[in-house]
């Protein structure tokens, strides 16, 4: 578990890094966003609850099926993840971010529908912060491509 908590926050951590100061910059003070976007304090709070539960599943799914295929769809999610913040923040390319959103909320539907399986079938309910947090931004991203 430990593992999982360092790669999922390392890669917040590294988005972050990529997304630099630019919640703070002109570009997207001057967006125009989504009535419903949330503080900003939510945005960690959410992603923390979400790294914790998506990590305690990934525990149980890696000890049941820890195969190439399982590391290569985590490996697609962690890259969709991390790359998203680049390419909103710092290029600017709102409507690929929007592609890289719902491609990384498919992946993660993925592993709530392939591997919820008997064995796996209450652990998978552990995704569901993340994929509603994924629709929620998906709405976000998708008025921000809308509306400028």
């Amino acid at each position: 578990m430990i593992l999982f908590l360092v790669l999922n926050f390392g890669g917040l951590a590294i988005g972050n890094y990529f997304m630099g100061d630019a919640v703070n910059g002109k570009w997207y003070a001057n967006l125009n966003k989504a009535p419903w976007t949330p503080p900003g304090w939510v945005f960690g709070a959410a992603w923390t609850t979400i790294m914790i539960c998506f990590s305690i599943y990934l525990t149980y799914l890696f000890s049941l099926r820890g195969s190439k295929y399982v590391i290569a769809i985590y490996c697609i999610a962690f890259i969709l993840n991390v790359s998203w913040n680049y390419l909103f923040f710092n290029q600017q390319f709102t409507s690929i971010a929007l592609f890289v959103l719902i491609s990384l909320t498919l992946v993660i539907a993925y592993f709530f529908i392939s591997f919820g399986d008997e064995e796996l079938s209450k652990m998978k309910y552990l995704l569901l912060p993340y994929i509603v947090w994924l629709c929620i931004a998906i709405s976000l991203n998708g008025y921000v491509v809308l509306k400028n």
